[in-house]
């Protein structure tokens, strides 16, 4: 039996539709991870690109558990002395929910250089209106 490597014009990549208006933070987050890396194929390679395309819409509506809302912070640091900033979830939700959406999946994705080619794979829209429109991305609910 010999081992199936893909090559990269054997590679499909779809583009999926998921709508998070209500869905839980994390759990939303690990399955994008896991379609942007390509887990959720048969031919499956750690070391291959094998991801597809994933639209997000409605971004503004996710919701998180516990006290999630009122503690969490998100930390990040420009290199210099005095250089960090810090911004509390609420305050995030209100100017840029997309980010939260995208820190959430690049936490998740692994960390090695195939993970920024994978982030540019990912779109996040704040309303129900996408600018994906040509390419048909195909619908999912979790």
């Amino acid at each position: 039996m010999k081992t199936y490597i893909p090559r990269k014009n054997e590679i499909e990549k779809k583009w999926y539709l998921i709508d998070v208006s209500d869905q839980v933070l994390g759990r939303v987050a690990s399955k994008i991870a896991m379609i942007l890396m390509g887990k959720n194929k048969p031919t499956y390679t750690p070391n291959l690109d094998m991801g597809d395309y994933v639209v997000i819409i409605n971004a503004d509506k996710i919701k998180v558990t516990g006290n999630k809302s009122s503690d969490k912070i998100y930390h990040r640091y420009s290199g210099y002395q005095g250089g960090l900033k810090s911004i509390p979830y609420n305050k995030m939700m209100e100017k840029k929910p997309t980010d939260i959406i995208s820190y959430a999946v690049k936490g998740m994705l692994p960390k090695n250089k195939l993970r920024s080619n994978m982030m540019k794979r990912l779109k996040v829209y704040v309303g129900n209106q996408h600018n994906n429109q040509a390419q048909k991305p195909i619908p999912i609910i979790l």
